[in-house]
């Protein structure tokens, strides 16, 4: 399933220019590569179109209040509001959506993208909005 953009939805322009950088690199590298060398192309990518992005960023995570060691790691922050996974494999799986909509709560961040590298048939991405932190 190929996303779409309504210029009316939260972060829309900064959505577009990230699926276009990553479309950029689908259109080069084509399908069937290692993640890695997707979001290691991504980053360059990103910083050729002067996009601001994290990679990498370790989240602190909590228990009733108390820190816990285990960091979660989203692929990217983009923009300080968006996160975006990278992924390359045949189907986006549910256990990947739960994923996804935790590191935007971890972030509160109200956007977050899946950009799935691993089908034949062009780049797959999605994007998701957690109305709780649109200000």
């Amino acid at each position: 399933m190929k996303g779409t953009f309504n210029s009316k939805e939260p972060l829309a322009e900064e959505g577009y220019r990230v699926v276009g950088a990553a479309m950029e690199v689908y259109n080069h590298l084509g399908f069937g590569l290692l993640e890695p060398i997707y979001q290691e192309a991504l980053e360059i990518e990103l910083a050729a179109c002067a996009i601001h992005f994290d990679a990498q960023r370790e989240l602190d995570t909590f228990y009733k209040g108390s820190p816990l060691k285990k960091k979660y790691i989203p692929d990217l922050l983009v923009f300080e509001r968006m996160v975006v996974e990278l992924k390359e494999v045949k189907e986006l799986l549910p256990e990947f959506e739960a994923q996804l909509l935790n590191y935007m709560r971890l972030t509160r961040s109200p956007v977050g993208y899946f950009l799935n590298f691993g089908r034949p048939s062009g780049l797959d991405w999605r994007r998701y909005i957690l109305s709780e932190f649109l200000t």
